[in-house]
């Protein structure tokens, strides 16, 4: 039994499912739609992709070593994330609608879907942490005699499956209890609340930008 593995396996699920910026977005996306949430999902794990696949082939180094790219991605996922936050709270902050249809938060248009899918992937891709987390972190699970590139590559495999069943999933439960969270009082809620998340970790990443 690969020991190395589940462990790395149970360290990968950690940090999949503890709620952040990811979570947020996909809940966010699964208000309007479940469609839009599964998008939003499958767009952070190709960003996911993005960065165990950075972190693979070597190039995640550069952006550690540079300080004036890690720099810039900081700059832009911070302000990316602030960006996302703002509109939700100025969503939340309007007059409360009436009650949604049960049923019709389950299809969105092709643009709808495209969008979703897009702020998946800049929330996760933008994220300047990430690179650092997981070029410090595969190393760590290559047994010694073990060939780097096609364990590497295993490991960020598991990465990117794990993210592209869970966020999707977390889509599909959040639109199973739509009849609660897009009731007016609810969406406007929750809808402020991932907002305020998602404006105080773009706060952070612009504020340690700033402060290097």
């Amino acid at each position: 039994m690969d020991t190395g593995l589940w462990a790395f396996a149970a360290v990968a699920a950690g940090m999949i499912v503890l709620p952040g910026a990811d979570f947020a977005v996909v809940v966010r996306g699964a208000l309007r739609s479940r469609t839009d949430g599964v998008a939003t999902g499958v767009g952070i794990a190709a960003g996911l992709l993005v960065h165990t696949t950075l972190a693979v082939v070597g190039l995640a180094a550069v952006l550690v070593a540079e300080p004036r790219l890690f720099h810039a991605l900081q700059v832009l996922g911070g302000g990316y994330l602030a960006l996302l936050g703002v509109r939700s709270l100025r969503a939340a902050a309007r007059p409360a609608a009436g009650p949604v249809p049960d049923g019709a938060g389950t299809a969105a248009a092709p643009d709808g879907r495209l969008r979703a899918l897009r702020h998946g992937f800049l929330t996760n891709a933008l994220n300047p942490k990430a690179p650092v987390l997981f070029l410090s972190l595969l190393p760590q699970f290559v047994p010694p005699g073990h060939a780097a590139l096609p364990r590497t590559m295993l490991l960020g495999a598991i990465v990117v499956a794990m993210g592209l069943f869970w966020f999707p999933t977390v889509a599909v439960c959040a639109d199973l209890l739509g009849r609660y969270l897009r009731r007016p009082g609810a969406a406007r809620l929750i809808e402020g609340l991932c907002g305020a998340m998602l404006l105080g970790l773009g706060a952070v990443l612009l504020v340690e930008s700033l402060t290097r």
